[in-house]
């Protein structure tokens, strides 16, 4: 018989199949292992997408005796545009993940002081749970601060979690916490990649990654630079190649070599925490040579703009800065307006106050001498770089950036970011194919849980988080963004139809006035750093909380200084933590150094479905919106995590409603019945509450709609309460027509299959489209710059290929539609630490200055004063740096206990190179002890070729690298957490910590 690709793949699978039961000590006698391939043959097969990193791949699951069963196997899906089949080796075992006699299949239970967990049922740990809950909620609620602003919450607890939840269950769980009354809400992008929506936002309108995976094929450069894409992320890296193939050069730049180094074209060493630097470099460099695209700059970024006379810079810092509370006054950055309100602009770009002229005289002091002087880059491998990347700056050429950790993790976080999205605005890069921006998200949903509001600043669809002086959603919604120029789309300017719609979604029987009026609020006068994850735990480490939500996540590991963590957690009355296995927060009580006896902590373990057992949608790096499907049923008495919260706050408001207590109309007028059917979360109705409904018959737009009927897109929402919209990005996801999510049609017209957009397979938020910016792609009449491929074009009267950005003719509106003046912005004085990025060293370090200012630090930074800080210190000379592997992922928690990845990757490891090696008489496989001023970690030394010494300020310094995969739980003598050495220090926008470049001494232990 001929045998097709997708009948190839099933007959492979089969022969991996039979492979992986004789891992398991099956037989595999040619009887037997036919049998085994029959039980594959009557499985029942459902869709689902990669529970690890964000890149989104596609698997198909083969659950026994037709679904009711255990799952059999697990494998790629190769009917997927980005994955193609691929898996890397965490996807690859994901049947083990599923079918580990690891998972607990039972609540446990441990007592105050007790130095054992007890299984429990369900209905007694989440009736305990509850009153817990409530007891402190009661005790603790402010309606009011103390300045008398209603305020309406708890501070006693806070709750961290998760990028590991679906779409519907992060959306429910937020509305739990704020009809609860929670303020401290965060959870895993608080500390990957939260510096990258205020760097995005600031530079572009949206803080999200501008393509999409395919995309990157079309490109004729990519720059890899905070990230190691091809062990992080390596499906992803198949389009790197894929480029690679077509003619692209790729380039990484990196602290170590490594894979991603080794299959790129130029590779750059750099010092840890000097990309500003590097990047300012880069920027000069385009700048002296004209290499910039200069109509795009001139026309579509705020290159012309001018700023307003206060603004200035002298010696590392900016006009403004109030040294005693170490604050900006951004006032003094604000552009200079016309008399309707309108900035002032310069086309000719002469004016010496416009941004273009601010911007060369910024980074005149960035030459190349100075920046390899300072990041230990050689200076011809330097201009190697700049030559190359810069070349990008042609209407027929795109350069895509891929960055990760490597940039997000450092106390210039957001502004690592926003330089380098500065680079892509003076290089026409943004808006068109094979260009962008690309955050390598590393969660499988931290994109989708961002996108749900699951932290403390903003709500689902990055509306900001009410303060404690917009008292009424008059007063909130006086402060949504307004531009009277003509030609600005100012998207944001719709902000209160979304949220009066999320608002109706809460609570369809109050108006949005009212359910605004119930809502917790943070304070005004507090830095949004208050309410961020290093501050939780110093305020949990003072007894400043009762108790905590850990839901999907392992603080206890993943959290910098997380022996500080460890220490907090003892000061709690309970915890709460929902996991796949046990780990180190649910079990901090008996870890290394601890008396069970002597803490009080009441701990609650609730085992939770992994995700191939559940139905939901996630959200990749780039916006696609995935639904996948339940395998098999939850292992043991396991829930999906959907239905522990609904089953959790039942329990909470049959308590209200028995006893009453504190501000409880939030919590009982919820609108819990339209997340639930047949007593069971679902997926469905959640996701057609987050796309949103019309709740009474009305006209928008000049249609006509009945009660009931799906919003088909955000642009139908109202302010006046007749429309419901859990997350208005999520509008036109789940439509009259259906679930869009759950579309798997791989048909383009020949535009789109010319980049590869796939727009009809599962839905892309917003609106669908696939590269954002994409009016930027073409020229005043609607022509694309680089025809060959086009994004959008203008033909016949209207557009083609991708969901245009704004609508309208061409040359109609500015291109940055979620801007408020609709340009790309090159100087943003949105941010806390100035409108452009400066190079600042990190918080630790080895040298006390450098030669761009006297200002050796962020004067911003987030951090702690009684913490020491380890700066040119003797005791503490290596530069060190954490990272991620191949074979694990996150705290490891999922991937310790898998077999085969164990095996792999058996326990944590430090990096260092041949000379300092040496020095210290230390051989591959020694064990060696590193420490930091906060504690130490013992690992095993690989001694490499791949970590060279940087020469800085005329003297040679060493680094050292180690991954923080790890825990004491698991694998035997696998080692304890990297955290427990990295710093309490942030970023000041976001408070992100700076795990990516701080000091420790090593040793042979």
């Amino acid at each position: 018989m001929t045998v097709n690709r997708r009948q190839f793949l099933k007959l492979s699978a089969g022969a991996t199949l039979a492979g992986a039961f004789g891992g398991l000590g099956i037989s595999l006698a040619p009887s037997v292992a036919r049998a085994e391939l029959q039980k594959l043959q009557w499985a029942k097969q459902t869709t689902s997408v990669c529970c690890y990193c964000a890149v989104g791949c596609g698997l198909i699951v083969h659950t026994a005796k037709n679904g009711e069963g255990r799952a059999v196997n697990v494998e790629g899906d190769p009917d997927h545009p980005i994955n193609e089949g691929a898996l890397c080796p965490k996807g690859g075992s994901i049947f083990q993940l599923g079918e580990n006699d690891a998972r607990p299949k039972k609540p446990l239970y441990r007592a105050p002081n007790s130095g054992e967990w007890k299984e429990v049922e369900w209905d007694w740990a989440l009736s305990e749970i509850a009153k817990r809950v409530k007891k402190t909620r009661d005790a603790s609620f402010q309606t009011a601060n103390a300045k008398g602003e209603k305020v309406n919450r708890t501070e006693a607890i806070a709750s961290l979690g998760s990028a590991a939840l679906d779409n519907e269950e992060c959306w429910a769980y937020q509305v739990i916490l704020r009809s609860l009354g929670l303020v401290f809400i965060e959870h895993q992008a608080r500390i990957c990649h939260s510096s990258t929506v205020p760097a995005l936002a600031e530079t572009y309108g949206r803080g999200a990654m501008t393509n999409h995976w395919n995309d990157i094929a079309n490109s004729d450069c990519v720059l890899i630079m905070g990230s190691n894409a091809a062990e992080n992320h390596p499906i992803s890296f198949k389009w790197v190649m894929r480029a690679k193939d077509r003619g692209a050069t790729i380039v990484h730049v990196d602290p170590r070599f490594t894979r991603t180094a080794s299959k790129s074209d130029i590779y750059a060493p750099m010092r840890s925490g000097t990309d500003i630097a590097f990047l300012g470099g880069l920027i000069k460099y385009i700048l002296d040579n004209k290499l910039y695209f200069e109509e795009y700059v001139r026309e579509y970024t705020n290159a012309s703009l001018i700023v307003g006379e206060k603004f200035s810079f002298k010696d590392g810092l900016f006009s403004g800065f109030d040294a005693e509370k170490r604050k900006y006054d951004k006032s003094q950055w604000a552009f200079e307006l016309d008399g309707n309100g309108v900035p002032k602009r310069d086309p000719s770009l002469k004016h010496p106050r416009c941004v273009f002229n601010l911007m060369k005289k910024h980074y005149e002091r960035y030459t190349p001498e100075q920046v390899s002087n300072v990041t230990g880059t050689p200076k011809d491998q330097l201009l190697q770089v700049y030559k190359t990347y810069a070349a990008t700056g042609k209407p027929d050429k795109a350069g895509t950036i891929m960055y990760a950790m490597g940039w997000t993790q450092h106390t210039v976080g957001v502004q690592n970011i926003r330089t380098m999205a500065m680079v892509q605005l003076l290089l026409g890069n943004i808006g068109v194919a094979g260009g962008g921006v690309n955050a390598l998200r590393g969660e499988s949903n931290v994109q989708g849980s961002t996108d749900q509001g699951l932290l403390a600043q903003i709500w689902p669809g990055y509306n900001p988080t009410p303060t404690s002086r917009q008292a009424t959603l008059d007063e909130y919604n006086a402060a949504t963004p307004l531009s009277k120029d003509p030609k600005s789309v100012n998207w944001w300017q719709n902000r209160p139809k979304y949220v009066a719609s999320y608002l109706k979604a809460l609570y369809p029987n109050l108006s949005p006035a009212e359910a605004y009026d119930i809502m917790p609020k943070v304070d005004a006068d507090k830095a949004s750093t208050h309410y961020f994850w290093l501050n939780i735990f110093d305020r949990m480490d003072k007894g400043e909380f009762k108790g905590a939500f850990a839901w999907g996540m392992n603080p206890a590991c993943g959290g910098a200084n997380a022996g500080k963590n460890r220490r907090a957690l003892g000061k709690l009355d309970w915890l709460v933590n929902v996991n796949i296995f046990e780990n180190e927060t649910s079990s901090f009580w008996k870890g290394p150094g601890t008396d069970p006896k002597a803490l009080g902590t009441e701990v609650f373990f609730l085992p939770c479905a992994v995700s191939i057992e559940k139905e939901g949608s996630i959200v990749n790096s780039g916006r696609w919106m995935q639904w996948r499907y339940r395998g098999p049923k939850p292992w043991g008495d396991t829930k999906p995590d959907g239905d522990i919260m609904l089953e959790m706050m039942h329990k909470i408001r049959d308590l209200y409603a028995k006893e009453g207590g504190a501000h409880p109309d939030p919590v009982l007028k919820l609108n819990v019945a339209e997340w639930e059917e047949h007593n069971e979360f679902s997926p469905t109705k959640v996701a057609r509450l987050m796309n949103g409904y019309f709740l009474k018959d009305t006209e928008v737009g000049g249609k006509q709609f009945k009660a009931g009927q799906m919003v088909p897109a955000f642009a139908f929402l109202t302010a006046d309460g007749s429309t419901c919209s859990g997350n208005w990005l999520h509008a036109g996801s789940f439509t009259d027509a259906g679930n869009m999510m759950a579309r798997r049609d791989t048909a383009q017209t020949p535009e789109q299959a010319r980049i590869g957009l796939f727009p009809n397979w599962s839905f892309c938020w917003p609106v669908n489209r696939r590269v954002l910016y994409n009016r930027a792609s073409v020229d005043a009449t609607g022509k694309p710059w680089n025809p060959a491929k086009a994004v959008i074009e203008w033909k016949d009267g209207k557009w083609v290929g991708d969901v245009v950005d704004g609508g309208g003719d061409p040359g109609a509106k500015h291109p940055f539609i979620m801007q408020t003046h609709g340009f790309g912005a090159l100087y943003g004085p949105g941010r806390e630490d100035g409108p452009f990025p400066e190079h600042y060293e990190p918080m630790e370090g080895p040298i006390a200055a450098h030669p761009f200012s006297k200002q050796r630090s962020n004067p911003v930074a987030f951090h702690f004063a009684d913490e020491k800080k380890a700066v040119a210190d003797p005791k503490y000379p290596y530069i060190c740096s954490t990272y991620r592997v191949t074979e694990h992922w996150q705290t490891g928690l999922m991937t310790r206990r898998c077999a085969w990845l164990v095996e792999a990757q058996p326990q944590v490891f430090c990096e260092m190179g041949t000379g300092l090696a040496k020095q210290k008489g230390i051989k591959n496989g020694d064990t060696v002890r590193l420490s930091s001023i906060r504690g130490e970690v013992d690992a095993v030394a690989i001694v490499t070729e791949r970590i060279k010494p940087f020469k800085v300020m005329g003297k040679e310094y060493h680094m050292v690298g180690l991954p923080w995969h790890f825990g004491w739980m698991t694998p035997k003598d696998g080692g304890d957490s990297a955290n427990l050495i990295t710093p309490s220090v942030g970023d000041p926008n976001t408070g992100i910590p700076e795990t990516k470049a701080f000091m420790v001494d090593v040793r042979k232990a």
